[in-house]
């Protein structure tokens, strides 16, 4: 079952109505948890190094894995040494703190995990409590600030920056809590983050990403790229197992490609038979996906790495952001 078709569509249906009483129970347990927090009653820990939390206020993709990997080397290019903490999503191996290494598995630290490790060579710690992921990455390497791919939910984890990642387009869908729509967190607490960071269209206040991808690379052999343009008119079976399908898929065909989707669950473990279409025709894929498939793939798979860019406004009151914040801790 398509949820977003419920989460997004222009009016309520009847699931949307069916599970509103739950919504309601959801919302209230969510504002319970934020108020122990708030008033000490359950305890935030705080660290010696600085943490930013990047996620959003509702399910489904964002764009916040690119921006993770963007803000990284942008931390490292000004002298930084950036650390990653991750709930490992779909890995095994995510109970207690565990090091993402080259040879690690996405069947064991999750397919994000993977990718962040590559993308930006800095220590990735997986991890469901994020609290002792950080200790581990902090105890065990030279890392001077800690980036948590997503948690803005995980009050526990104390943090210096919080920044928000929006879907321009989709925004906040019906504007129900889960399960009857797509909200983790009331639209209110946008105005508690120091950044919001919104893909394609932005609102006053808000900051925006443009993801440019404009090759692909062969899944079996990342020597071998092909400009995008090369796939113009060309008959494709695009498949993706990501929060938002469409927009992936809105991409090939924006470039002239004729698609074919296969869509799977967010953070599918693929098995060869998913991918070995009985044709010649290319299979594209996201690079989350690609990560998956490295063993399963032959000369047919290729992927489109994405690339974040931000303005230099918003680089500019990041490290402002950063600097007060280093001042108000000595």
């Amino acid at each position: 079952m398509d949820i977003n078709r419920h989460w997004y569509g222009s009016s309520d249906t009847a699931l949307v109505l069916l599970l509103s009483p739950l919504s309601w129970i959801f919302r209230g347990i969510v504002a319970l948890r934020r108020n122990l927090y708030r008033s000490s009653i359950l305890k935030t820990y705080h660290f010696s190094a600085p943490v930013i939390v990047v996620g959003n206020i509702t399910v489904g993709g964002t764009g916040k894995t690119p921006f993770v990997i963007w803000l990284a080397h942008f931390l490292k290019e000004q002298g930084f040494r950036p650390g990653i903490v991750s709930r490992g999503y779909g890995g095994t191996k995510n109970r207690i703190p565990n090091f993402v290494h080259e040879g690690s598995l996405v069947s064991e630290v999750g397919d994000e995990a993977v990718l962040l490790s590559r993308r930006t060579g800095c220590p990735v710690v997986i991890g469901v409590n994020r609290v002792d992921a950080v200790k581990a990455l902090l105890a065990k390497t030279d890392c001077d600030i800690v980036i948590s791919d997503d948690g803005l939910q995980h009050y526990r984890l104390g943090r210096q920056l919080e920044i928000a990642i929006v879907d321009g387009v989709r925004r906040f869908g019906n504007q129900r809590f889960l399960p009857a729509g797509p909200l983790r967190e009331p639209i209110s607490r946008l105005a508690e983050m120091d950044f919001v960071v919104s893909q394609q269209q932005t609102l006053p206040g808000e900051y925006q990403m443009s993801l440019s991808g404009d090759y692909l690379v062969s899944v079996i052999d990342s020597s071998q790229q092909k400009p995008l343009s090369d796939f113009n008119l060309a008959s494709v079976r695009g498949v993706a197992a990501i929060g938002d399908p469409k927009r992936f898929f809105g991409k090939l065909r924006s470039v002239g490609m004729v698609v074919t989707e296969h869509v799977f669950p967010d953070h599918y473990l693929y098995q060869k038979k998913d991918i070995d279409f009985q044709d010649a025709l290319p299979v594209v894929m996201t690079e989350k996906d690609a990560v998956k498939c490295e063993k399963l793939a032959d000369e047919r798979h290729w992927y489109i790495p994405v690339k974040v860019r931000m303005d230099d406004l918003f680089k500019t009151r990041l490290l402002e952001k950063l600097s007060k914040e280093a001042v108000c801790t000595l």
